[in-house]
């Protein structure tokens, strides 16, 4: 037996309709008045920063004109020769690319190392000293804040041009940014297992690597991995300073127009990125899943 649904009273019906459409036209005001408040805003940031809209429609052509450069000229009667003249650099390349990884490898490792130790110290919930958790939150909003071209550009010059600066940029943006992000998921750590250790009389240090990092490693080592991720790209646009890697080269074919050099590079760094992506997010799935059983 089907179950009625009782009707309102006309009035009653009247009410709740009027009530409705006045729900409704009152959203409505608020999404135009939003909506004329977010056009008015775009309009002040864009006259603020002298963006115009003609040299922006008069650009549009050229720009794409330059990627249709970056095309290269490719047959089928000679697509080996074609390929072959496309990628005439590929073993030098191939060199400075595997150069680029190195230098986001051990920038990854250096930071992660420094920022996981300074992330306990970061902690509100196990570090007592509120100066000492201060300081060092500072300490890390100011590596992660500091572009790393910037302190490439800075170790470049007590230490010259090299791979050294980029790894040493790298390191301190990552200690800056895993600082903070492995700081966070210690907080949410239990502190049983660290009452735990402390009470059998061990000290501060034994309490972190025995009470909390048993707790955090999956998700210290699934941060990262993506850090490594992004410090690849990183350590690619090191090279326009002078700090080593394929980007160096690519800025070097940029200055000079060799566009089929451009497209060549790029499309290696992309396809570099994408094979680490792939590896990694296998990696943390894996890592992942061993964490949920």
């Amino acid at each position: 037996m089907k179950a009625r649904i009782p009707l309102l009273a006309p009035e009653r019906a009247a009410a709740v309709r009027g009530a409705y459409a006045e729900a409704q036209r009152a959203k409505r005001l608020r999404t135009l008045g939003g909506g004329a408040i977010l056009l008015v805003l775009c309009l002040v940031a864009a006259f603020m920063a002298e963006v115009s809209p003609v040299r922006f429609a008069e650009g549009i052509p050229r720009f794409l004109n330059y990627f249709s450069n970056l095309v290269p000229t490719l047959s089928l009667a000679n697509f080996r020769a074609d390929m072959a003249e496309w990628y005439w650099g590929i073993n030098r390349w191939t060199r400075l690319l595997l150069d680029t990884i190195l230098i986001a490898y051990t920038g990854t490792i250096i930071g992660t190392l420094v920022g996981g130790y300074l992330s306990f110290v970061a902690a509100g919930t196990l570090n007592g000293s509120k100066w000492l958790v201060f300081a060092t939150r500072r300490l890390l909003e100011f590596c992660r804040t500091v572009p790393e071209i910037v302190f490439a550009l800075v170790f470049i010059v007590a230490f010259g041009l090299g791979p050294l600066p980029g790894v040493m940029a790298i390191a301190l943006h990552t200690i800056g940014a895993l600082g903070k992000l492995f700081s966070e998921v210690n907080e949410n750590a239990s502190l049983k297992p660290v009452e735990g250790v402390l009470s059998t009389g061990a000290g501060w240090h034994a309490a972190m690597i025995f009470g909390v990092l048993p707790q955090v490693l999956p998700n210290f080592v699934s941060y990262a991995l993506l850090r490594f991720e992004v410090n690849i790209r990183g350590a690619a646009v090191m090279g326009f300073v002078g700090a080593g890697g394929i980007g160096q080269e690519l800025v070097t074919a940029i200055r000079q127009f060799y566009y089929s050099d451009i497209s060549a590079i790029l499309i290696m760094i992309i396809a570099t990125v994408m094979i680490v992506d792939i590896l990694t997010e296998r990696l943390r799935h894996a890592i992942q899943g061993r964490e949920g059983q």
